[in-house]
């Protein structure tokens, strides 16, 4: 992000790990990156203190910018060209470290007077100039918000980034030596705050006027919105008056007609002329003060009244400009009236100093002093204030279908086992349909998902499984880990299934730790394999028995799942490969109950951003909600989570992440976006925050069903096998491509119904023939070799 970025924030970090650590802290950092040295600490700082929160940042760099080498250089460098560093023989170079040590003995004693102008200047140069805070604030708010995704890594080396930050060491700590070690930690520099915020201009608007404010006002205030139209000829001269010059097109938009204004010059009351090039109108009131500040030649017959010497003729123009405008710059009235821009800068410059305008950044993303009029500014920050109140308010439950996709990462373009791992970790805990794991879900979030990224994490040990519940005779709950949150993670009790297999199995487990399946069937003894392979995997779906590959799982899902490479040798039946261990193994001596609610409630925050009640209750939470509140109220008390009120209709106490909140309120203006994914995927509200809209079919969260969204809205429902589809407002192209894409995933789909009426001849047949499908002889059919025709 480059030094002005990485500067404050490598001051920022070191800062943050001082506090925590109590120990020194040195930062290193280029164009490329920074580097924390911990000499004194053995492990490395956890991912988390690298990232400061946004509302912390200015605070946390100004506090800190004084023991830094920056400060110290640039000090010099203002000292020197303020004279306070003089020569003792002007005729020669004064040696750098001569220059340095009394520049530190300058700075010891100015640092006794907060309102010195070189420590205010510096302090101004190093934050304004030097740095980039506000990119440094957007950054942190988009790892808090999830926009920006951070993957550490852990290497026996110095990268060849890191390698180029240690050869900056000696020149970064230069002056770190002009001064004992005491003194630099007992130096603390006495900051008028205030008056340091004046200077930066720390209390310029570009962060609190919303742009939308701003925009609205300058229609208003130029009388462009209906409610500002003249009624009458009286109403169209109050126009002229107030806003001066216009062209007739420029009244016209006004409301202002060429009738009227006719009329007005018939009745002496307006005037045309000429003014930069173009032919305006005036009001006769206005005639002496355009004539004195820009030349401009008068028609005959305006009134003597309104041809007296003026003495202000222009500033009273500009002061009419800043009335009537939002904040601007001195280029926009120059280029309106035919000026030079040093003139206008000039003479507003001189009603700033005066109090009559403001200047200042107004504009969001500004660059350039602007100015205003105070009665404006007021406006614009009491409208601003109020649009932010608004969008504090709880959103509507909608825009969570819209949020929960995007914090999920469902369909963002990354890859590889990082990414996968990152979902998992999202996801965890999750009781999800076998299924629809692989098929659904993974691919949904991980860009080119193969089967062999899961099963390298599962075989390396990273990622863990349990089963939770059978569904039918070839599907079941399974819910992912990471090894190291499993014990926290899986349920604290199961009940065990009774049987003499069973207890066999168990034992054997329990005596000789995780076993092949050959060395069960032995264990068990004149059972058969079909029997043993039965009870084995009824300790699955009862949470007692896990396996060290993904592969049982894939044997034992549907057909489509099975036709995978037939191995070379088989030790057991479709079902039975890898060893077998019990799930109590994974656990890591004992977690205490509270341990075990402050994993839960971690784990359901990282996955949908804000806990509602209904999470918990689609989640199956032992306890239910009442059982994880006391431990998010503890979190909220610790400053971890917010509580509030974020999502309309879903109950009072909601405790949410602080990025989540901030994305969930993005989402309200978040551009619409089409989805499909399984209707029992997490990041489908439909069904567990939100109630399904009513329809001519039956809407469930069941494995083999789809949903389809739009902009969090559902457009198209297809239930499970694929035969019926169920369509919510206004269906397009895109969203039965969209369908087509992710449905065949599974094989074929042939829909045999819409809406409950045949899906041939029915009004969706040629939008959805344009997607890809075919006619059959039950409906229309889409294959997966076709799904090519369906996204194009």
């Amino acid at each position: 992000f480059g030094a002005r970025v990485h500067a404050p924030w490598a001051i920022a970090v070191a800062a943050r790990l001082e506090e925590h650590t109590g120990l020194s802290v040195e930062s290193i950092y280029t164009d490329q990156g920074f580097a924390i040295r911990l000499p004194e600490v053995e492990n490395p700082p956890a991912d988390e203190e690298l990232f400061i929160d946004p509302d912390e940042v200015r605070e946390l760099v100004t506090s800190q910018l004084h023991g830094s080498p920056l400060f110290a250089s640039h000090f010099r460098e203002n000292a020197a060209r303020a004279l306070l560093l003089p020569r003792r023989r002007p005729n020669q170079r004064t040696p750098l470290w001569q220059q340095r040590q009394r520049s530190h003995s300058l700075l010891e004693v100015a640092s006794r007077h907060p309102d010195f102008p070189i420590i205010l200047e510096t302090y101004r140069e190093c934050l304004s100039d030097v740095f980039e805070l506000d990119a440094l604030v957007d950054l942190m708010a988009q790892v808090r918000s999830r926009e920006v995704r951070v993957v550490s890594a852990q290497t026996e080396r110095s990268s060849p980034f890191a390698a180029s930050l240690l050869f900056d060491y000696i020149a970064q700590y230069m002056y770190e030596g002009d001064a004992p070690m005491g003194e630099r930690r007992a130096q603390a520099l006495a900051l008028d705050r205030d008056l340091l915020a004046e200077l930066l201009g720390a209390e310029e608007l570009r962060e609190l006027l919303s742009p939308d404010v701003i925009a609205a006002m300058e229609l208003e205030l130029q009388g462009l919105i209906d409610d500002r139209r003249p009624r009458d000829v009286d109403e169209a001269a109050d126009v002229l008056r107030r806003l001066g010059d216009l062209r007739a097109d420029e009244a016209a938009a006004r409301g202002v007609t060429a009738e009227w204004l006719v009329e007005l010059a018939r009745g002496q009351r307006a005037a045309p002329v000429r003014v930069a090039g173009e032919d305006r109108w005036i009001a006769a009131e206005d005639a002496a003060r355009y004539r004195d500040a820009l030349g401009v030649s008068l028609p005959a017959g305006i009134p003597e009244v309104f041809l007296g010497v003026t003495t202000d003729a222009i500033e009273t123009l500009l002061l009419r400009w800043a009335r009537t405008h939002v904040p601007f710059l001195a280029a926009d009235p120059a280029a309106r009236w035919g000026l030079p821009e040093q003139l206008v800068d000039r003479i507003l410059t001189a009603l700033t100093a005066r109090g009559r305008l403001l200047s200042g950044e107004f504009h969001p993303g500004g660059t350039e002093r602007e100015y205003c009029h105070p009665e404006v500014l007021v406006a614009l920050r009491r409208r601003s204030l109020a649009a932010l109140r608004h969008e504090i308010e709880a959103v509507p439950v909608e825009v969570i279908g819209r949020f929960l996709p995007a914090w999920q990462g469902v369909g963002v373009e990354a890859r590889g086992l990082e990414r996968l791992a990152e979902v998992v970790h999202q996801l965890q805990g999750c009781a999800l349909p076998l299924s629809v794991i692989e098929r659904d879900v993974l691919p949904a979030r991980v860009s080119g998902y193969t089967p062999s990224l899961l099963d390298h994490l599962v075989s390396i040990g990273e990622v863990v499984w349990a089963g939770r519940g059978a569904l039918g005779a070839s599907d079941g709950r399974v819910a992912l880990y990471l090894r190291t949150d499993a014990s926290r993670l899986l349920p604290a009790a199961v009940e065990k299934v009774e049987g003499e297999v069973h207890e066999a199995i168990r034992g054997h487990m329990q005596a000789r730790g995780a076993s092949f399946f050959a060395d069960l069937l032995r264990a068990v003894g004149g059972a058969t394999a079909a029997v043993v392979l039965q009870a084995l995997w009824d300790l699955v779906w009862a949470g007692e028995v896990t396996n060290d590959t993904f592969l049982p799982l894939r044997s034992f899902g549907p057909a489509p799942r099975r036709a995978s490479r037939r191995p070379l040798m088989r030790l057991g039946p479709p079902g039975s490969e890898g060893r077998w261990s019990l799930v109590a193994d994974l656990a890591a001596g004992e977690v205490s109950p509270t341990e075990r609610l402050h994993g839960i409630a971690g784990a359901l925050l990282q996955r949908y951003g804000v806990l509602t009640r209904e999470n918990a209750l689609a989640e199956g939470v032992a306890g239910g909600f009442a059982a994880l509140y006391p431990v998010l109220r503890a979190m909220e008390e610790a400053g971890k989570i917010r509580r509030g009120y974020f999502i309309d209709g879903l109950g009072a106490s909601q405790f949410a992440l602080a990025g989540a909140v901030d994305r969930l309120r993005g989402a309200r203006h978040q551009e619409s976006r089409v989805v499909a994914m399984a209707a029992t995927d997490p990041a489908s509200p439909y069904g567990v925050a939100m109630a399904w809209p009513a329809s001519a079919g039956r809407t469930a969260r069941v494995a083999g069903a789809f949903v389809v969204l739009d902009g969090g809205e559902l457009r198209l429902y297809l239930e499970r096998g694929g035969r019926s589809l169920l369509t919510f407002g206004a269906v397009e192209l895109r969203h039965l491509a969209e369908l087509a894409r992710v449905a065949t995933r599974a094989g074929k789909v042939e829909v045999t119904s819409i809406d409950g009426e045949a899906a041939v001849a029915s009004t969706l047949e040629p939008l959805m023939r344009e997607a890809g499908f075919g006619v059959s002889p039950r409906g229309l059919v889409i294959w997966p070799e076709r799904r090519g025709s369906a996204s194009a």
